[in-house]
């Protein structure tokens, strides 16, 4: 009997196999779709330490077409979430030429596209009104960053807009006001507000950057924001040092508060100029170049990434 049994299986088996399967059928159970992607990990002890970046707006001057500038404040915006970049002031440099009727200068144009694209989704039709200069922001890339959760995601997380009574938080706060809430743990129990920096202070997260402009670059170090100032300051060209990639021995200074300036087309050089007294450091992160020249937008990725492994060990001693 079992030896029946066990026939008639591998009959049906053989004959599910001979059947042709109808075109568009799903794949077989055993092919399982991949698991969604998780979120950026915390870090179990924090990041005290901050990473700024200073670059000029005419870089978006040389752009032809609205969608051309949007594509270039996006790339800067994906390279400042990829390198976990706190912080990114906007300067205008004067070598730069005047906007173009019907332009928004590039220094606001692109400080209002950075922002717009650091706000969560759900957040930016309640905080910016519409605006030719967002015409484009549809095409860009999403930064994917800890703050902007997920629909499948549960975060603890989370970014709100306060509106009108504030309920269901823990402190009356100003009506418009954009806050970073601990969610409850229990029903019922209001969201705790919380500083923006605590995620990253206390999970290690990147919780998004801030953006300021400057008037001109010493007014990057004069309206810094943090107290104390940046304690070490990194100037970029390539009339910059060449060798510190060199040698296996070359370790950034201590710091708390780095603040790393890129250069642009239009900017006026720091090497021939006294402005390169302002940096504690001037490298070139990219010796050995092919080409004569290196667009800002790609600097900040080859420059990000040379140095990260050096930022993360001078920022945790």
């Amino acid at each position: 009997m079992k030896s029946s049994a066990t026939d008639k299986v591998l009959k049906k088996r053989r004959l599910a196999e001979r059947t042709p399967k109808p075109k568009g059928a799903p794949a077989a159970a055993s092919a399982a779709a991949p698991p969604p992607a998780a979120a950026p990990a915390a870090s179990s002890s924090g990041r005290a330490w901050t990473v700024s970046l200073a670059l000029p707006g005419s870089i978006v001057d040389n752009a032809q077409t609205q969608e051309l500038r949007s594509h270039l404040v996006g790339q800067v915006a994906r390279a400042a979430t990829i390198f976990n970049v706190d912080e990114i002031v906007v300067f205008s440099s004067d070598g730069a030429s005047p906007a173009a009727p019907q332009r928004t200068d590039g220094s606001v144009f692109m400080a209002r596209l950075l922002q717009y694209l650091e706000c969560p989704q759900y957040l930016r039709k309640a905080i910016f009104p519409m605006h030719p200069d967002l015409r484009c922001v549809g095409l860009l890339a999403p930064l994917d960053a800890a703050n902007h959760p997920r629909a499948t995601e549960q975060p603890h997380l989370g970014e709100g807009r306060l509106q009108g009574r504030p309920l269901g938080v823990d402190r009356r706060l100003p009506a418009g006001t954009r806050v970073t809430v601990r969610m409850p743990s229990r029903p019922g129990e209001p969201a705790a507000v919380v500083p923006p920096r605590e995620p990253r202070e206390k999970l290690g997260l990147h919780w998004g950057f801030s953006v300021r402009l400057a008037k001109d670059l010493p007014s990057v170090w004069s309206e810094c924001p943090f107290g104390g100032g940046y304690d070490l300051s990194l100037g970029t060209s390539d009339k910059g040092d060449s060798d510190w990639l060199q040698g296996e021995g070359f370790r950034l200074p201590a710091f708390k508060h780095l603040l790393i300036v890129f250069g642009g087309a239009s900017s006026p050089s720091p090497s021939a100029s006294r402005e390169q007294a302002l940096f504690d450091l001037y490298l070139n992160l990219c010796p050995g170049q092919g080409s004569r020249t290196i667009r800002t937008e790609e600097a900040l990725l080859v420059g990000l990434a040379a140095l990260q492994p050096h930022t993360r060990r001078a920022g945790a001693s």
